[in-house]
């Protein structure tokens, strides 16, 4: 790669890795799962930058994680990490309401389908139509909204926080 490209490359990293870091994470649900599928992701973009970089390239990007991340949960399972519900040292519960209901949302979309968790996430975090998730995902659009509202339900019924705080504020 040449100087220019790298240094493109290397100033796109820097400029955009928090936001394609948070998608990563909300397709994962851990962090460190989301943190190796971005330098897996970004690994791979750095070989082609030279032609990425004169598209979109965090369309790109985006389009490479739904679908590393799909090609992940198709792997056989033998030889993955486990991880555990519970830490070794918990953290300290913090008093405000924010960080609580933010808390119990994670650990919700954790528990759901890893297909329904990216049809949330391309929906309500990247804003994408449906017809474009069902391209992403390689399903017909009627499969992402039949997850979508499958996840919703199944959401409301893991946080049940969210339905009450969705009344306080009505």
């Amino acid at each position: 790669m040449d100087p220019e490209s790298r240094q493109d490359f290397t100033a796109f990293v820097e400029a955009r890795s928090h936001a394609l870091f948070r998608i990563a994470l909300a397709l994962t649900g851990h962090r460190q799962q989301a943190e190796d599928l971005l330098q897996t992701v970004l690994a791979k973009a750095y070989r082609h930058w030279g032609d990425v970089r004169h598209g979109h390239p965090e369309a790109y990007l985006r389009r490479a994680l739904y679908r590393q991340q799909v090609s992940w949960w198709r792997r056989p399972m033998r030889g993955r990490e486990v991880t555990t519900g519970r830490l070794p040292d918990p953290p300290g519960a913090d008093p405000t309401e924010q960080v609580d209901l933010s808390l119990a949302l994670r650990e919700s979309m954790k528990r759901l389908a890893p297909k329904q968790r990216a049809v949330l996430v391309m929906r309500y975090l990247d804003d994408l139509p449906d017809e474009k998730i069902a391209e992403i995902l390689r399903c017909r659009p009627s499969t992402v909204r039949s997850q979508a509202a499958r996840a919703l339900d199944r959401l409301r019924a893991l946080c049940p926080e969210l339905d009450h705080r969705q009344e306080v504020h009505q």
